[in-house]
């Protein structure tokens, strides 16, 4: 069974990415989506050799990632992909505000589902459109999308949703018959759904996680994913995101982008994610969802002994846990007393939409170690 170990802190300090390099050398940051692990070997050795042969140019006209993710797809998902109906470009970021910008006109209304990933409200208002809040419905044990609040939007006008699938802040997983009715809905009103499944290959064994377009043929009519490697193999900052699609409608859309929405994908990002949807590359995978598992039960025991004032739920994908800390007083961000008086960076809860109010973001995709002096050091402000 193969082992993924985050690596040490005096090795983490040395890179020179966002999370090492935006607070000073004593303030743990488990702030940003990146995580603290050595690269997939397949990764490391497919960016070896291409350093090696100066493999630097443009991506080709004609590349193996499509079909690579379409063999990652139905090992992992159960789910078949068409590779003729994929397109990369440079993120998934950039691949949302590209669909956007065809199936909404200037203005339109798009509804997002807050919390969620703060980026969302810009990426809407970058293709031209205005955003319109459904927040998630808390169950009391979980989150999940409020279908008649979606209804409600389309009939008011809403032309798309941007949907996140796994949720980020919150993990959530949706299933397979929330995301069938959720595609309906969008089908009867003539409105798209964009997917954004960044964190899908995160998804923890048994949590029965659905692609979109894997949710019934009105999800292949309505519907637009958008998917990475990024998030579970660490490479955000090589730039490389599929477009997929499962009808013949969104797949002219998609064929319709200009060339230089793909030419901005990055050569080293696409043979990165190309060798890490290899089966090759699955062993890897599975080590790293136990060593999260491991971990998001380690936070929870953590958070119980040392806040007991915090809510935590473990999450069903990912490595960020969104935590309730209303009960301690410390207002609507308490990431920034955190941030001051502990020297621990966590993601602002009010960005995520006024439902992060009293919220805070922690990465878990991390040591042991760094997890548990994180949690210490919130815990000595509780204990002031």
């Amino acid at each position: 069974m193969l082992q993924v170990t985050a690596l040490p802190l005096s090795e983490l300090r040395e890179r020179t990415s966002e999370k090492w390099r935006e607070y000073p050398s004593d303030v743990l940051p488990l702030f940003v989506a990146e995580t603290d692990f050595p690269l997939a070997p397949t990764v490391k050795a497919a960016l070896q050799r291409a350093v090696d042969l100066g493999d630097t140019g443009y991506i080709a006209s004609r590349t193996p990632l499509p079909a690579a993710f379409a063999g990652f797809a139905e090992r992992r998902y159960g789910w078949s992909p068409d590779p003729a109906r994929m397109r990369t470009t440079a993120d998934v970021s950039m691949g949302i505000v590209e669909l956007l910008r065809r199936v909404v006109q200037p203005g339109e209304r798009v509804v997002v589902t807050p919390p969620v990933y703060p980026p969302f409200y810009d990426l809407v208002a970058e293709a031209g459109a205005e955003v319109l809040r459904v927040p998630l419905r808390d169950t009391g044990t979980g989150w999940e999308l409020d279908l008649d609040g979606i209804r409600s939007a389309f009939e008011d006008g809403a032309t798309a949703m941007l949907l996140c699938n796994p949720h980020n802040p919150t993990g959530t997983v949706h299933d397979r018959d929330t995301l069938v009715a959720l595609a309906e809905l969008a089908d009867e009103f003539g409105a798209s759904v964009v997917s954004d499944e960044i964190h899908a290959p995160l998804a923890q064994p048994g949590t029965g996680f659905t692609p979109f377009l894997d949710a019934g043929e009105a999800a292949q009519r309505v519907g637009y994913a958008v998917v990475s490697a990024s998030k579970a193999f660490n490479l955000a900052g090589l730039k490389c995101a599929l477009m997929v699609t499962a009808d013949d409608a969104t797949t002219a859309v998609v064929r319709g982008l200009p060339v230089e929405v793909e030419w901005r994908t990055g050569q080293f990002g696409l043979l990165a994610a190309t060798a890490a949807f290899s089966p090759e590359s699955d062993a890897w995978l599975d080590g790293l969802l136990r060593t999260l598992d491991e971990n998001r039960v380690l936070l929870e025991d953590l958070l119980a002994t040392h806040i007991p004032g915090a809510r935590y739920r473990i999450p069903a994908a990912g490595y960020l846990a969104w935590i309730d800390l209303t009960a301690l007083g410390w207002g609507d961000n308490p990431a920034r007393r955190i941030l001051t008086e502990a020297k621990v960076a966590l993601h602002y809860g009010p960005a995520f939409g006024d439902e992060g109010r009293g919220y805070v973001r922690l990465n878990f995709g991390t040591s042991p170690e760094i997890l548990t002096e994180a949690v210490t050091r919130i815990a000595a402000l509780v204990d002031r």
